[in-house]
């Protein structure tokens, strides 16, 4: 939507704030509505044809829960679901503006703010909804080691959104996501855009630890505290002093580690193996786990508790099968790093190559990708990478792809299901994927594996 048609509310009872605004905004967009009382928002909704709010975080006003922001917020995603929302807050209630993003906010402005930046932040969220400015975000990258963050997919490009918003915070971030979706990557990312970026970035991966060690690595120890505890050392807690903690496949450590983890959380002291003395702490915590949230929210697994404490803001890390359109930008990207790499003159793909690597899924992921394009490099004989060049890994095809009887029945039954589904919507493809639960990525690449 272009800026200077858009209707804009703004609800805070401080009217300094709305007449700051109102200022602002009036040469700027086509009308400004102001509403000290966040209780006129649905009369005031039904009334105009809002296109974006600009909520408070704090009233006080009848509705007294601790946090009027969200409560006003979800009101208003129920009234209004496809109204644009930016919630604003002060500064010291940062971590409940993170939360609002969860709640479904579409971001927040932190007083006082810069003016010049308010408008870009409306103008960009009002062009998001009208899909009209895809095209001016530069996809985010973040290098990390050998790799980088890439993608233009509208997923990816949630992710990055989020992730601008939530790494100058201190917030705890919980990483979702399968294995070789790049959630160390993204720890990392998240590192080098906080405040902490000159501070250390300490990984851990915790579930591969036993009890002891796990106690000895995080916490530290004090020589002699037990066998071949030859010296002092200091865990990882100290060493990531000031700077940024990654706990890796945290959804694999034990309830009896998990009790260890959570005191310090709640302290933020740690005591070092054989002392009795605790020395404070001062890090921001990254988790990342592969198990999905619906296992860890079982007691019997995890706590809950510590779950809250790790989890401020989780981040989805989605499968490669899910952000097809990244595809082609991820494989030139590794063809051209381990063309330098190893010394190969400048790769490149033929259209027949390009397909290949479109019409797969998957099942390892960024991880796969980056090393059958790894492995395509070191045994090319040209600079044209073409599909005999592209084998995947037998370690994930061996699962996905065994083709016995029982699999060819299935394959038998899904092609017969999808041309009756898209005979049902008389070959509307976007019906049909929507019925048979695929994107129309999918769906295209089981018509060319059928041969449809």
């Amino acid at each position: 939507m272009i800026l200077k048609k858009a209707t804009i509310l703004i609800v805070d009872d401080d009217p300094d704030v709305l007449t700051a605004v109102k200022l602002l905004l009036k040469t700027q967009v086509a009308e400004v509505i102001t509403e000290k009382n966040p209780e006129n928002i649905n009369w005031l909704l039904q009334r105009n044809e809002v296109d974006l709010v600009l909520l408070d975080m704090n009233f006080n006003s009848a509705i007294n829960t601790g946090n009027e922001g969200l409560y006003w917020l979800r009101k208003v995603k129920d009234w209004k679901p496809n109204v644009c929302i930016i919630m604003i807050t002060a500064y010291g209630d940062i971590d409940l503006a993170v939360r609002s993003l969860k709640e479904g906010a579409d971001d927040f402005v932190v007083k006082p703010w810069h003016n010049e930046k308010l408008i870009a932040t409306i103008k960009e969220l009002l062009d998001k909804k009208e899909g009209g400015t895809k095209t001016t975000k530069s996809p985010a990258k973040s290098t990390a080691g050998d790799t980088s963050i890439l993608g233009e997919s509208d997923v990816m490009q949630d992710i990055f959104h989020k992730v601008n918003k939530i790494a100058p915070t201190d917030a705890n971030i919980l990483l979702l996501g399968e294995n070789g979706t790049g959630k160390d990557l993204m720890a990392k990312a998240i590192h080098e855009r906080s405040l902490r970026a000159d501070k250390p970035f300490v990984k851990v991966d915790v579930g591969a630890l036993t009890d002891t060690l796990f106690e000895s690595e995080l916490f530290g120890h004090k020589k002699g505290a037990f066998t071949d505890a030859r010296e002092d050392r200091a865990g990882r807690f100290e060493d990531a002093q000031g700077g940024t903690l990654f706990l890796d496949e945290i959804g694999n450590i034990s309830l009896q580690q998990q009790a260890k983890l959570l005191t310090i959380l709640q302290n933020r002291q740690v005591t070092r193996l054989g002392t009795n003395k605790a020395v404070d702490v001062d890090i921001r915590l990254i988790c990342a786990t592969n198990v999905p949230m619906s296992e860890l929210a079982n007691e019997s697994r995890f706590r809950k508790d510590l779950i809250y404490r790790i989890n401020t803001v989780e981040i989805n890390m989605p499968p490669l099968r899910r952000r097809s359109e990244d595809i082609v930008i991820l494989a030139k990207h590794f063809a051209k790093q381990y063309a330098s790499k190893y010394l190969k003159p400048a790769m490149d793909f033929d259209n027949p190559a390009l397909m290949k690597l479109k019409s797969y899924n998957y099942p390892g992921n960024v991880r796969e990708l980056q090393y059958t394009i790894e492995r395509a490099v070191i045994m090319a004989d040209d600079s044209t990478l073409r599909p005999d060049d592209l084998i995947f890994s037998i370690l994930e095809t061996a699962t996905d792809n065994n083709i016995n009887d029982d699999n060819i029945q299935l394959s038998t039954l899904e092609k017969n299901a999808i041309l009756k589904v898209i005979e049902k919507h008389n070959g509307n493809i976007t019906r049909a994927a929507k019925e048979l639960g695929l994107t129309r990525t999918a769906l295209y690449r089981r018509l060319s594996k059928y041969d449809i």
